[in-house]
């Protein structure tokens, strides 16, 4: 950083980086003395950037607060997270509406030196998810996100207009405990005052958010992240399970995700209790499991489980064939 242009432009990174930094601070990192250094001060000012100077103990130098630089200044190291950041939110769904995580991502690239931009294309181009957005997934609105984002936090009520997956429309007066991100969908959970209980709605089925002046207080120790797993769990389905798994709870929470089933300690053991559509399938996921079980309910369970393991006993006992290469 030899030339002084580039020390002025180094010293404004800085400030961007810190809430304040000292004049000695800054002429260690600049290798200049603290006279250049309030040159540089005096520089950027001129140029139209509030560099605010104190001095006494607690002095030092830093930008006003509130203002916004029209050229974001980045590292190597944070355009690669920043790029990265934007890949994967697309990938898994993380973005609102479309296209703003691709406009985002195209505005950095343009402004990336040219060995950096190839190795970040490289990166791009040879990385795999193992989860991905399905690609039909509606994405909530930006609006409603950070309007339901600032309501939360400082817990004021909140009326918002619905759609149910039948698109039947609502109104809903609700005190919004927290946003959650799940398998690829943006949720928020908290009081329905329609219903007069917690509920959870997907965010791209709000159609509206009006902030009102009522507040409200959250239950303590409210987890919005299980509560949304444990509500999708719950979703109607055709049977109703519980079996009672031989294992310790830590080893079934490590296997189960909480989307799955419920899973509860009890002096048999631990109870799994879900809701399946296909009980073929929950024979499978059973026996993937590993542990020995014992059905409780529905009687027609132990029916798939016992044909699913006849399926598996017929495929050992297949005669192998010589394999020919494709």
């Amino acid at each position: 950083m030899a030339h002084p242009a580039a020390r002025v432009l180094g010293m404004l990174e800085l400030l961007q980086s810190h809430h304040r930094l000292t004049g000695p601070d800054l002429a260690a990192r600049l290798d200049v003395d603290e006279r250049t250094v309030r040159r540089y001060a005096n520089t950027l000012v001129e140029l139209g950037i509030p560099v605010l100077a104190a001095r006494g103990r607690y002095g030092g130098y830093r930008l006003r607060p509130g203002y916004k630089l029209p050229p974001l200044m980045l590292t190597d190291d944070e355009a690669v997270a920043v790029v990265l950041g934007l890949v994967a939110a697309e990938q898994l769904g993380l973005g609102t509406a479309a296209p703003a995580t691709g406009l985002a991502q195209a505005k950095i690239r343009r402004v990336l030196p040219t060995p950096l931009a190839d190795r970040l294309d490289a990166v791009q181009e040879t990385l795999g998810f193992s989860l991905r957005r399905r690609p039909d997934t509606p994405r909530p609105a930006t609006a409603t996100l950070l309007a339901l984002g600032a309501a939360t936090r400082s817990r004021h009520r909140v009326t918002i207009g619905y759609r149910s997956w039948t698109g039947e429309p609502s109104l809903r007066d609700l005190d919004p405990y927290g946003l959650v991100f799940h398998s690829g969908r943006w949720y928020v959970t908290g009081h329905d005052h329609l219903r007069g209980e917690i509920r959870t709605f997907r965010l791209d089925r709000i159609v509206s958010v009006d902030v009102g002046t009522g507040t409200f207080s959250a239950p303590d120790g409210f987890d919005p992240v299980g509560h949304v797993t444990r509500s999708l769990a719950g979703v109607a389905y055709r049977w109703e399970v519980e079996v009672l798994l031989e294992a310790d709870l830590e080893q079934a929470r490590r296997r189960v995700p909480p989307s799955m089933a419920e899973l509860t300690a009890t002096d048999d053991g631990i109870l799994l209790r879900a809701r399946a559509e296909d009980l073929t399938g929950m024979a499978q996921m059973l026996a993937g499991l590993g542990w020995p079980f014992t059905v409780v309910r529905p009687e027609e369970l132990r029916a798939a489980v016992t044909g699913y393991a006849a399926r598996l006993a017929g495929y050992a006992e297949r005669s192998p064939r010589p394999v020919t290469p494709a």
